[in-house]
């Protein structure tokens, strides 16, 4: 749903991040520092919000067919939108979090898109559900 309300459940440190309440502060720290190596990206520029979460569904399910790990979702700082604010960049956060297939994310470090994109850690072995929103 793209009206969940996701930012009581988001951590607000000197970046980004959110884990299910089941894991350990460790894993977003190891995340941010790039323990897991990146294994496939999204890059959602230029999409609209309905292709944007189809995209965004269809990306997870599949990285997760594949026992991918560690993925990365590009979404964009927003610097192409109306008033020049980012559309993409909370409604990714709302559907990873909705998500069973995501474990944890974190912003991504300045070198891998800072704040235009996100780290995300994946389930493995479990199917997880099959859409998001």
């Amino acid at each position: 749903s793209d009206e969940f309300d996701v930012e009581s459940l988001l951590e607000t440190d000197e970046s980004l991040s959110w884990r299910r309440p089941e894991l350990g502060l460790d894993v977003v720290r190891k995340l941010r520092r790039g323990v897991w190596a990146l294994q496939a990206e999204l890059d959602l520029h230029g999409m609209r919000t309905d292709e944007a979460r189809e995209q965004t569904s269809a990306f997870l399910r599949e990285a997760q067919l594949k026992g991918l790990r560690c993925v990365r979702i590009v979404h964009g700082k927003g610097l192409g939108s109306p008033g020049r604010q980012p559309v993409l960049k909370d409604k990714v956060k709302r559907w990873l979090v909705q998500s069973d297939r995501v474990l944890a994310f974190v912003q991504a470090r300045a070198d891998e898109g800072g704040v235009g994109a996100l780290v995300v850690l994946l389930q493995t072995g479990k199917t997880g559900s099959s859409a998001i929103g």
